[in-house]
């Protein structure tokens, strides 16, 4: 900790010591990272990845307390990384050397560390940083094998076999692995070639800044001429219909000129609401893969492969061991190793089974809980007439804002999931977000107030008891 702290950040440090308990404060927070205030911000420095997504993951809620009671006021959080205390971090924390931890997993690759809790995605990239997720990595089983497949052929044959690459399936499940896999090998098997990976987000925005900015032709100019364009998380696309037209024509003059667009969504084309029947229609014409979770045997070797890059040696049992408890999704799966080596490292002890079972049961019980929030979305999406994209996607109408406060409500309600987690799971939510949801949610049950929505037989009433009473009649 830094000697000359105001004495703000020392009362936020006492406040967040007494929150989570000295042995855990000196662990993580002691002599690894240091604190500032200003403008609204309160701004952590971390010595490396691993050690502020452990934070965010873990211990976020308590900063936030601890951070209001000190100044009077709620900071929004930030993380960044702080080279000073690089040699003041327990050699353990050096694991943040691979780009999964588990709070950054998706994020770290795609933007960099600045503003971790906020719910902004990547910057349109060119391929050069997306070494880390290959083709040559992913690691191939029963449920991925079709979608693996069909990534290579795309690689492999000079002639499209199908336009577009459409992959579905739930968080967590290697859809961005395969689609950066597939630019990492077109760039190195065709160098020079014109390839580019974003978000829709990304595509919405920067469409939305060329038509404010009167510079359409640069930006058709900039994405039309592509030989490759993968595209993530293409259902926010879904009630945009101006931004999907334009992507239309910009996929149409990429396929006419035989050139190559490969998606992914949380969902099967014809299940994102409000998306045009036009794209749709495009969307299923060629090759349309879902993505299942993995089985046993292939949560074994992604918990090998993983070892193996972070360079720690954890027996076969122990592996197994992990494997038949984490079974959800492959983020989930890294980030249990994850803090599993951690906790081993920082005692400086070699993982065990009963290690295994014991520093990992309060992991185990939030993320693989008896209600999953699968269970829990399909409940909401079924009661309310929408999909799970649309709770996923930023669309703010009547009806998906209401389902969506649902489902975060029941989620913390349900499962022993943090603010954070829940965010990430439906759709990159700032974990505020959450908050406010859960609180209106609880607001109008504890009222009973009549809520309005509009369903797909026309306008739905009912009081708000009756919809949550429905609701976990579903899931229980």
């Amino acid at each position: 900790m830094q000697a000359a702290v105001t004495d703000v950040t020392a009362a936020i440090y006492d406040g967040i010591a007494k929150r989570i308990g000295q042995q855990k404060f000196r662990v993580w927070f002691r002599n690894s990272t240091s604190l500032s205030v200003s403008d609204g911000y309160l701004k952590i420095g971390v010595p490396n990845l691993f050690i502020a997504g452990w934070i965010e993951n873990h211990f976020l809620a308590d900063i936030a307390q601890a951070a209001a009671d000190a100044s009077g006021q709620s900071l929004k959080i930030t993380f960044n990384i702080d080279p000073e205390l690089a040699g003041a971090a327990r050699p353990s924390a050096t694991v943040s050397h691979s780009n999964s931890s588990p709070a950054l997993t998706r994020r770290d690759t795609d933007a960099g560390l600045s503003g971790t809790t906020g719910s902004g995605r990547q910057k349109i990239a060119a391929i050069n940083g997306y070494d880390k997720m290959t083709l040559g990595n992913f690691v191939v089983g029963p449920s991925n094998q079709l979608a693996y497949n069909a990534a290579s052929a795309m690689i492999n044959q000079e002639d499209n076999p199908f336009n577009p690459l459409f992959f579905h399936g739930g968080y967590g499940l290697g859809k961005t692995h395969l689609l950066q896999g597939i630019c990492c090998a077109m760039r190195k098997s065709r160098p020079g070639s014109k390839l580019l990976y974003c978000s829709a987000e990304e595509f919405t925005n920067q469409y939305l800044f060329a038509l404010k900015t009167k510079k359409l032709d640069a930006f058709r100019g900039r994405f039309r001429q592509l030989e490759l364009l993968a595209i993530d998380d293409i259902h926010f696309l879904a009630n945009k219909p101006s931004t999907q037209e334009e992507f239309l024509y910009t996929f149409n003059s990429i396929d006419l000129a035989g050139k190559k667009v490969v998606l992914a969504s949380d969902a099967h084309p014809k299940m994102i609401n409000q998306l045009c029947e036009r794209l749709v229609s495009r969307f299923v014409s060629g090759m349309v893969v879902k993505i299942e979770p993995p089985d046993f045997e292939t949560r074994c070797r992604i918990l090998c492969q993983r070892v193996a890059v972070l360079g720690h040696d954890i027996s076969d049992k122990v592996i197994s061991c992990i494997a038949e408890q984490v079974r959800t999704n492959v983020r989930e799966l890294e980030g249990a190793l994850l803090k599993l080596i951690a906790y081993a490292s920082l005692n400086n002890e070699k993982p065990s089974i009963a290690m295994a079972r014991d520093i990992l049961a309060e992991h185990i019980a939030r993320t693989d809980p008896i209600v999953h929030v699968s269970d829990i979305e399909s409940a909401v999406t079924t009661f309310f007439g929408i999909t799970p994209a649309d709770i996923h996607s930023s669309r703010k109408d009547r009806t998906i804002s209401l389902a969506r406060s649902f489902s975060m409500y029941l989620a913390r309600r349900y499962t022993k999931m943090s603010f954070p987690e829940i965010g990430r799971l439906m759709g990159n939510k700032n974990h505020a977000t959450v908050i406010l949801a859960a609180r209106k949610i609880e607001e109008l049950v504890k009222s009973n107030a009549t809520v309005n929505w509009k369903g797909p037989g026309g306008n739905k009433v009912a009081h708000a008891r009756t919809i949550l009473n429905s609701l976990q009649k579903t899931i229980a």
